[in-house]
């Protein structure tokens, strides 16, 4: 319908048909609270027993160090995108393996044409052979549901793109979430509070796609205009500045190594103890529960997988699981929708991925 006759309706319809419509309004937004409770009443789990430090002891600032404002409390930071800068820090730290998490808050507003990325990467390390495990938060108009993606790459395989697109349950500017990367030495997961959202297996066919080289936490907020909001169709806007991201209840649990020790014999004994105690945790076990809940939040929230985009991929890579009815929903060209495309951009200056056709990310799912 029409958004400008739906906003006269109730001026223009008899008292009968707005009461009507008010009470299917208020129906509907009945139901979509009753699905959002049931999601989380279902998936929910006593929250992961983590250990959190301040800022200071696990991280710097990476750049825009004016715009990297520590909480008064030591345990959080604001990361500020303006006219002039974004922002980041990073790990004091690389670690072999481990849990990666923070509560984070995403600006509020106007947001298109922004990234807030929540990441592991040893490209400053391993220019031409590196690993990387990304949360990227694609800024959106006010008003409409935050997009986000996840990705993969290992040894450098920037041309085998493992993106996977979604919306998010809730308003993320509203309160805190806690987003979790768990990477281990058989699986990587994504987790969003306690629901995981996506697992990639490791296999002998993955190879040296699996990443496997220690690996530093990133944090940022960048201007992403010519691709993060509905291909570049929106950008950033100013006016808005400055946009605010905020982190706290920071957690960095694994192996801290140096990248040239940990080649050798006595390196690599370091860390079995604490690879060992990393898969013994809690949030390292997908239990059923926990299992059914990650279909639930993929049937529900992904719109775009690289795994059923046979335009870019006409054999699927060998860690993807087919499901006959997701490959039906997704068609070949691996997203729900059609629409214009983007090229994704490093944070690392000069680095570009294979395009991704993608969907209208304001669209209505």
């Amino acid at each position: 319908m029409d958004h400008s006759l739906r906003c006269f309706g109730a001026i223009l319809l008899p008292k009968t048909h707005r009461n009507n419509n008010f009470l299917f309004s208020i129906f509907s937004s009945s139901l979509l609270l009753f699905i959002s409770i049931s999601f989380f009443t279902f998936s929910s789990e006593a929250a992961f027993d983590l250990a959190t430090i301040p800022f200071n002891d696990g991280y710097s600032s990476l750049f825009g160090d004016s715009n990297v404002v520590r909480s008064d409390d030591g345990n959080g930071v604001s990361l500020l995108l303006d006219r002039f800068t974004g922002s980041g820090f990073i790990s004091s730290n690389m670690y072999k393996y481990g849990f990666f998490s923070a509560n984070i808050k995403l600006p509020s507003n106007y947001t298109a044409g922004i990234c807030v990325a929540f990441y592991t990467s040893n490209g400053d390390v391993f220019e031409k052979t590196h690993d990387e495990l990304d949360f990227e938060f694609l800024g959106n108009l006010a008003g409409k549901p935050w997009r986000f993606q996840t990705n993969l790459y290992g040894n450098g395989s920037t041309h085998r793109g493992r993106e996977e697109r979604y919306r998010l349950w809730f308003d993320p500017t509203k309160e805190y979430h806690r987003y979790s990367i768990l990477w281990t030495t058989k699986n990587v997961v994504f987790y969003i509070d306690e629901v995981p959202i996506r697992e990639v297996l490791r296999s002998a066919e993955m190879g040296a796609d699996y990443p496997s080289k220690p690996m530093s936490l990133y944090a940022t907020i960048w201007d992403a205009s010519n691709w993060a909001t509905s291909g570049g169709r929106y950008k950033v806007n100013y006016k808005y500045a400055p946009f605010v991201a905020e982190f706290k209840d920071l957690v960095l649990k694994g192996c801290s190594v140096d990248p040239i020790q940990e080649s050798t014999a006595a390196g690599r004994s370091i860390c079995s103890d604490q690879h060992a105690d990393l898969e013994a945790q809690d949030y390292a076990a997908v239990t059923p529960r926990r299992r059914l809940a990650m279909r639930k939040f993929r049937q529900r929230y992904m719109y775009y997988s690289y795994c059923y985009d046979t335009l870019r991929y006409p054999n699927p890579l060998p860690e993807c699981d087919i499901i006959p009815s997701e490959k039906e929903r997704f068609k070949e060209t691996g997203r729900l929708k059609f629409g214009g495309s983007h090229r994704r951009q490093s944070r690392r200056k000069g680095r570009t991925t294979t395009p991704v056709e993608d969907a209208d990310d304001q669209g209505d799912m």
